[in-house]
């Protein structure tokens, strides 16, 4: 029985010894794990740090410290790192002030290592409260980490000011007095002294518009030249048709139409009659009404129907029927004619002769 149990417990105990072998190899594997992970992130620690720094830690009230962030951190492989700054307000705490702050400054600390990088930034802060202020740390976030990166927290120590109490009250000293001439009022206002010179020149350049267009000029005088009498210009037209002998040359046709002419334009100066346009029955017509004697109209009458005769029935009238025609146009012309129109047209002339002796 004794040699039965024995040889039975001999496979339990080299079990027993595997799994005691196994437990420290497992042991063994954490503890490498954690010295890694330990390692990595102490490694990580070292290539981004995020530093907080004042230039002194004891104040006045109202006296002005110097707070510095900056973050250095470290791009290899040409890895992209996004840096996110604190929101900065202005205040850290109630008792601790903002008064300025200047921008985001990147340089390069080592020229030897130009994978290592420090951004800047300067804080300009007071107080006026006495006491010590603990300044809390600033978190930077680096790409994507939410756990982001703290400065580490600092102590301000404000002090108030001493005031000794065994000396005199003194007076509020009294404002410098400063000199300040018209010349220095020109320099602080060149705006208004530019904008008045203009003012005043638009001004007078207006006023020298309104008077030169007010400005009053002389009459013109327009000289009438003196309108000669209808029957005047008939007469001189009469005596050249009488001169060019055209019905003794044969040309009875052409001889008979200016002579209708003639009169024809001499009834429209003198009476306002579109005798030029019109037929013998019309022109004659148009006479019913205007007072002329009755022999003149007669002798209207035989002077346009024989023309007519002429130019339209190749009528051959005898030469005392042409030399007839002629005298009854001047007949007409001077039985018809304006006395007064004479006696106007000297006047105007007399008129227009004054006006130029006044001119001159």
């Amino acid at each position: 029985m004794i040699n039965i149990k024995l040889c039975a417990s001999a496979p339990l105990r080299e079990t027993k010894m595997r799994i005691g072998k196994n437990k420290t190899f497992t042991f063994i594997c954490a503890i490498s794990v954690v010295v890694l992970f330990l390692f990595s992130y102490a490694a990580k620690a070292q290539e981004i740090k995020a530093i907080a720094k004042l230039d002194t830690n004891e104040m006045r009230i109202g006296q002005q410290v110097k707070l510095q962030l900056s973050i250095q951190y470290r791009v290899d492989n040409g890895k992209q790192i996004k840096i996110q700054w604190p929101e900065i307000a202005d205040t850290i705490r109630k008792e601790v002030e903002i008064v300025g702050q200047s921008k985001i400054d990147t340089v390069i600390p080592d020229k030897n290592n130009p994978f290592q990088f420090i951004q800047t930034k300067t804080l300009f802060i007071t107080s006026f409260d006495s006491g010590y202020w603990a300044i809390p740390p600033f978190k930077f976030l680096i790409n994507d980490d939410t756990n982001g990166f703290f400065t580490e927290p600092l102590l301000l120590s404000v002090g108030s000011i001493t005031v000794d109490t065994t000396l005199a009250i003194k007076d509020i000293k009294p404002p410098y007095d400063e000199s300040y001439s018209f010349l220095d009022w020109i320099k602080d206002n060149m705006y208004v002294v530019y904008g008045t010179l203009i003012a005043i020149l638009v001004i007078i350049l207006v006023i020298y518009i309104i008077r030169y267009f007010r400005k009053v000029k002389p009459p013109m005088v327009f000289v009438e030249a003196p309108k000669i009498p209808a029957h005047v210009v008939a007469f001189e037209k009469l005596d050249k048709l009488k001169k060019e002998n055209l019905w003794q040359e044969g040309k009875l046709k052409l001889y008979h139409i200016m002579l209708t002419e003639i009169v024809r334009e001499y009834i429209e100066n003198r009476f306002k009659i579109q005798a030029l346009e019109q037929t013998t029955d019309e022109i004659l017509y148009g006479f019913r009404n205007v007072a002329i004697d009755e022999e003149s109209k007669m002798k209207l009458k035989k002077l346009l129907i024989l023309a007519d005769l002429v130019k339209f029935a190749k009528e051959q009238p005898l030469p005392n029927e042409n030399e007839m025609s002629l005298s009854n146009a001047y007949d007409f012309v001077n039985g018809t004619k304006k006395e007064d129109e004479i006696s106007n047209a000297n006047k105007k002339v007399v008129l227009t002769n004054n006006l130029n002796s006044n001119t001159k």
